[in-house]
């Protein structure tokens, strides 16, 4: 038996005599001599080994080893590692962030709010992953999923990030920059907190591995001792009730240079800086060129027909209309917001301007409670069966519309003429109302573009004539569409989409070009005629927006927000910052309008109140009451912003004055049910502001009152600046406008009685 030890004999064995069999040559080199001898043979090199194994591996005809393996030489990682990488970490990002947003909606409301301020960054971070891996497509198909559930708060911050499509452009970007060099704090009471990691550490496979990579990695959550934050928790209610904002901790939220989503810090910088912002109220200088032309075309018509005896002339009374002004502190830039380049039709507006400005009813301050003759021309609807919704005149006093609770909008003409129309197989149709189909809900605000009264001659000889009637119509609805009409083809020419859920209110900027909407989605946005998409977004309400409103001058907005909120903001259009709060009203605003002179904003609300607010100051200046319940519905200010009509659901028309003070009140009877059964009259008022009550008892409606008098009533506190008032037959008042002549227009919808 050999001995297990002991070499074996072999092919250079002798005998007795043993001799070494040398190693197999290297590849490449040459092979030693034999030698009898014994030699210390020098370890192989790396890049020896390197290629040994890799001609190895060729041999063997393992040819994907050997691909791997000469990446890992190189450098590289893996192809089988990469290939596994693309094949599940993109859809590993897309599924946890799928499920943690399902999480997060199927939440108690009580912890909805809070948890729901998980969602931006994971989202942020796992669209930055993405591209920083170049998966290009799946990072596209990612933002393209999920932005819009961001899109209606971080808009700007979602298009810029949008952007943002290879590595490189991760650093060029200056918003994905912010994100990466900066930790995303996020402030969470201690009970979401809890839930939010149990939920991460029981669904780690489904998406808590990747949640907590980028929770850990990006972002700094800090949990905080307070109840949780929801608009209606009791945390909120506690703190809403003592005039109290939420933790500084919650104004550290988000990135440093990116503000967060939401009102708090906004609220908070401005009520610390009590609504003292810098604002330019003075009107817009008028474009240089439109200027000239106007004052050259006033100059001709001032030299064809001179003015009468104590009445200026159209260029006086334009040069006070539009001063130049030699320090313009007070007035925004033209340059702040672009407008397109001025018209003909532009020339002969500002012409047509001037001439209604001097030749209007004008109406006196201080009145001192006996009022004006203001003249109120009422149009009334019959036969609508409370389906019309909303109502707007048209500027030159030509139309009506009405949207409809019906999903359609109707216009007429006031002096029933037929309409025009543009269409060559309409030249001889003869119809006094049109009918716009588009719409798949009811329709919340409709109005007319800017118009004026067409000039009798033509001013440009080498031309046509310039026709100034109404060309637009906007409307607004629940299916969260708004639309832009013409009124030449009675077509829609655009329909313009941004807002969540229905839009509730839309206003022409006064300047035209530019459109205001608000909608449920607590959002105001400014729309351009020649942009599909918004151009401004303006976020910080709490609840839907209510009323919306422009100032004078172009330069901001004012929107209310009804429910909880009950407030109104001041956005300037130019930056999309909140400049002003206004707080007092309790009830919900149902509508709000600017004065001419740009220093007084009127708003009106369901309780029968109506606030004047000084703007400059962000302050009240006082509450004028006389409307029964059920709303207001449309005010409207005079030219010389001293006076202001307003009507509503108690089916009256008043008219107040606006610099009188409010000294204490008068009393009037009113019928239960808030139909404007018994109204007061401020037309025995004395010279010193009080007044005695007096009441119209010929408005008495045959809503259970009886001839005996012996219905219980209720009392309508009306003060003292109510200059008159106009009882209707019947007709709730949707919409009250003063026209550029001082005259009052006024339309509503007949109710018959309830038998």
């Amino acid at each position: 038996m050999s001995n297990a030890g002991a070499p074996s004999t072999g092919a250079g064995q002798t005998g007795s005599t043993f001799t070494p069999v040398p190693p197999p040559p290297t590849p490449g080199t040459t092979a030693p001599a034999p030698s009898t001898t014994t030699t210390t043979t020098a370890p192989p090199s790396n890049q020896n080994l390197n290629q040994i194994v890799t001609d190895y591996l060729i041999k063997r005809g393992y040819t994907r080893t050997e691909e791997a393996f000469r990446k890992e030489i190189a450098g590289g990682p893996a192809k089988s590692e990469e290939d596994e990488n693309k094949r599940l970490k993109p859809d590993k990002y897309v599924a946890a962030f799928e499920h943690l947003v399902k999480w997060v909606d199927n939440s108690l409301d009580l912890y909805k709010f809070e948890l729901g301020k998980v969602l931006w960054p994971v989202f942020v971070y796992s669209y930055l992953d993405l591209v920083k891996f170049e998966y290009k497509l799946r990072a596209e198909s990612f933002m393209l999923q999920y932005k819009e559930r961001f899109e209606n708060v971080r808009a700007d911050e979602v298009n810029s990030l949008k952007l943002v499509k290879t590595p490189k452009q991760l650093e060029e970007n200056p918003v994905a920059r912010l994100y990466l060099r900066n930790k995303y704090k996020i402030p969470l009471n201690k009970f979401s907190t809890g839930n939010l990691f149990n939920f991460l550490e029981r669904d780690s496979e489904e998406c808590g591995n990747i949640v907590t990579y980028i929770l850990g990695t990006f972002c700094d959550v800090e949990s905080i001792e307070r109840g949780p934050i929801e608009p209606f928790s009791f945390e909120a209610i506690y703190r809403r009730a003592r005039n109290l904002e939420l933790d500084d901790v919650d104004a550290q939220e988000g990135i440093p240079g990116i503000p967060a989503a939401g009102a708090v810090t906004l609220n908070k910088e401005i009520l610390e800086n009590g609504n003292n912002a810098a604002l330019k109220l003075g009107l817009l200088p008028m474009e240089p060129e439109l200027r000239g032309d106007v004052l050259a075309e006033l100059e001709d018509e001032d030299k064809q027909n001179p003015p009468p005896d104590g009445t200026r002339s159209l260029v006086d009374e334009f040069n006070l209309m539009h001063p130049i002004k030699k320090e313009a502190g007070d007035s925004p830039q033209r340059t702040d917001i672009p407008y397109p380049p001025s018209r003909a039709r532009d020339i002969v507006m500002e012409i047509q301007k001037v001439r209604e400005n001097r030749d209007r009813f004008k109406i006196e301050g201080r009145s001192g409670g006996v009022g004006p003759a203001v003249t109120v021309c009422m149009y009334t609807f019959h036969n609508s069966l409370g389906g019309y919704s909303c109502m707007d005149f048209s500027k030159d006093q030509k139309l009506v519309a009405v949207g409809t609770t019906e999903s359609y909008i109707r216009v007429w003409t006031l002096d029933g003429s037929p309409l025009k129309s543009q269409l060559p197989n309409e030249q001889n149709l003869k119809v006094n109302n049109r009918k716009l189909i588009g719409h798949s809900g009811p329709i919340y605000s409709v109005a007319f573009s800017d118009a004026t009264k067409n000039l009798d001659k033509n001013i440009f000889e080498d031309g046509p004539k310039v026709d100034t009637d109404a060309k637009l119509l906007i409307s607004c609805s629940y299916d969260g569409q708004i639309r832009l009409w013409s009124l030449e083809t009675w077509t829609c020419l655009c329909v313009y989409k941004g807002h969540y859920g229905p839009i509730m209110k839309l206003a022409w900027g006064p300047h035209g070009h530019y459109f205001a909407t608000g909608g449920w989605d607590k959002t105001v946005r400014v729309w351009s005629q020649d942009r599909v998409s918004y151009v401004r977004l303006m976020v910080g309400h709490d609840t839907p927006i209510s009323a919306l409103c422009w100032h004078p001058n172009g330069a901001y907005l004012f929107s209310a927000s009804d429910e909880a909120d009950k407030t109104i903001r001041m956005w300037s259009v130019s930056s999309g910052n909140c400049v002003r709060i206004f707080t007092g009203h309790t009830d919900y605003i149902s509508t709000m309008e600017a004065s001419p002179n740009g220093k007084i904003l009127a708003s009106a609300d369901t309780g029968g109140n109506i606030m004047l607010w000084d703007i400059a100051k962000g302050e009240r200046i006082k509450r004028m009451r006389g409307h029964g319940r059920n709303g207001i519905w449309s005010i409207s200010f005079n030219v010389e912003s001293n006076t202001l009509v307003s009507g509503g659901a108690d089916m009256t028309v008043r008219v107040w004055d606006i610099e009188m003070p409010a000294e204490g009140t008068r009393t009037a009877v009113q019928a239960e049910g808030g139909d404007g059964a018994v109204v007061a009259s401020g037309s025995g008022a004395g010279t010193d502001g009080k007044a005695a009550a007096t009441t119209t008892q010929g408005a008495t409606s045959g809503t259970g009152t009886t001839g005996t008098g012996k219905k219980k009533g209720k009392e309508v506190m009306i003060t003292p600046d109510q200059i008159s008032c106009f009882p209707t037959k019947r007709t709730t008042v949707h919409k009250v406008m003063f026209t550029r002549m001082n005259l009052v227009m006024a339309g509503g919808c007949y109710e018959p009685e309830q038998r």
